[in-house]
């Protein structure tokens, strides 16, 4: 591959992190290397690569050949200067958390990140005596003011899930920095084909390769990149408490990704015809999608985003027994709690990104429950917006 720095990022998403490698017998894919332990006939040699004055790999908790390449491509999509990876979004959340924090720690994030990531921060890391302050997503003031007060970690989500609220990166990375946080940014829902996160000065960013990195929904698996200060010591944590990525899985989310760059473009097209036209539905309360003019996170969007995404959500005006009609009678999608797959998923907060909080939790995140998540697929368009008027018709009906 050309030099990486100039090289676009639909070329990095199929060449990133697979030309620098000699595969097993010339191999034009990267090999599944499902041994556990790597052996040496030399100890000099073998002791080398342990302690890490040479390249190679020793044990598979620790390092594996085909882990190895999907990590690069990442590091390469992000522009950063180290990557390592883990065994599921959540890992690499709660990896990263607890490198960074120790008791007495302080971390400040928003109200109405991803259900699991709430609940480390609202039943977990209390527990650890970490003090935890959630702001107002959309009050970039009062995260600033919080911020200043002191800050080990700064964790943020853009767009948020489900509810698509933008985050300015920039001004809020610049805050953390003033106040000496590590500045964390989950980058699932936009990619780093949308979005970079480092390059608008945050110190991490991760991501759950099991939605758009790998798009076929079947294979789970986590990532983060940064510096390579700081993605060794999380990389230490994840070595010793063994959230390690499967080597299987890792083939999945190369092969998937060597799409990336395809799917994002026509999921981004699919979500923004899709929002348009919710937006100018009956059956349709609001729609949440930064792509839209209306959307109050439109302008920021449009300044640190190259493209809006391919989640969407939006509350109908039949409440919850309208999402129950509503659901059912879609053709094209999945009511599954998964999302950035090649298929269209949908479903509500209660049953996907929150299912494990209570109805008093989503309400006091601003998150209705007559809310459906909508992550579109690849499909034509078209056919969406058909399969969509028909069961938002059942709904109205029903209601």
């Amino acid at each position: 591959m050309s030099d990486a720095a100039t090289t676009r990022d639909g070329t990095k998403a199929v060449w990133a992190g697979e030309d620098q490698h000699d595969f097993w017998q010339r191999a034009t894919q990267v090999p599944v290397v499902h041994s556990v332990a790597f052996g040496y006939a030399d100890v000099d040699q073998w002791l080398a690569v342990a302690t890490g004055r040479e390249p190679g790999h020793i044990y598979g908790r620790n390092t594996n050949p085909t882990v190895a390449v999907f990590e690069d491509k990442v590091r390469q999509l992000e522009k950063a200067e180290a990557a390592t990876s883990f065994s599921t979004g959540m890992a690499a959340i709660s990896n990263t958390l607890l490198t960074l924090l120790r008791p007495g720690d302080r971390v400040v994030s928003v109200k109405d990140t991803y259900g699991g990531t709430n609940k480390i921060f609202t039943e977990f890391l209390p527990r650890w005596q970490v003090e935890v302050v959630l702001c107002d997503t959309t009050d970039h003031a009062a995260i600033e003011a919080e911020v200043a007060k002191g800050a080990a970690v700064l964790y943020l989500e853009t767009p948020t899930n489900p509810t698509l609220k933008v985050l300015d990166l920039q001004r809020l990375a610049a805050a953390g920095r003033a106040a000496g946080a590590t500045v964390v940014a989950d980058n699932t829902f936009a990619t780093p084909i949308n979005c970079n996160p480092l390059a608008l000065g945050v110190d991490l960013v991760l991501h759950s390769a099991t939605k758009f990195l790998g798009g076929h929904a079947d294979a789970l698996g986590g990532v983060v990149c940064g510096s390579k200060a700081l993605v060794e010591r999380i990389y230490h944590y994840r070595e010793i408490n063994g959230a390690t990525l499967d080597p299987m899985s890792a083939y999945l989310l190369l092969r998937g990704m060597k799409t990336l760059h395809l799917r994002v473009r026509q999921q981004n097209q699919n979500a923004l015809t899709i929002a348009r036209f919710l937006a100018a539905h009956p059956a349709v309360e609001r729609v949440f999608y930064p792509g839209l003019e209306s959307d109050p996170g439109h302008a920021v969007a449009r300044r640190q985003m190259r493209g809006f995404g391919g989640v969407l959500s939006f509350a109908l005006r039949g409440g919850f027994e309208g999402v129950k009609a509503f659901l059912p009678a879609l053709r094209l999608a999945h009511r599954a709690a998964n999302l950035g797959s090649v298929e269209t998923v949908a479903g509500p907060p209660a049953t996907t990104s929150h299912v494990e909080c209570t109805l008093q939790e989503r309400q006091a995140m601003g998150i209705p429950e007559a809310l459906v998540r909508y992550s579109a697929g690849i499909e034509d368009p078209e056919d969406l917006i058909a399969d969509l008027t028909q069961a938002l018709a059942v709904a109205g009906g029903a209601a």
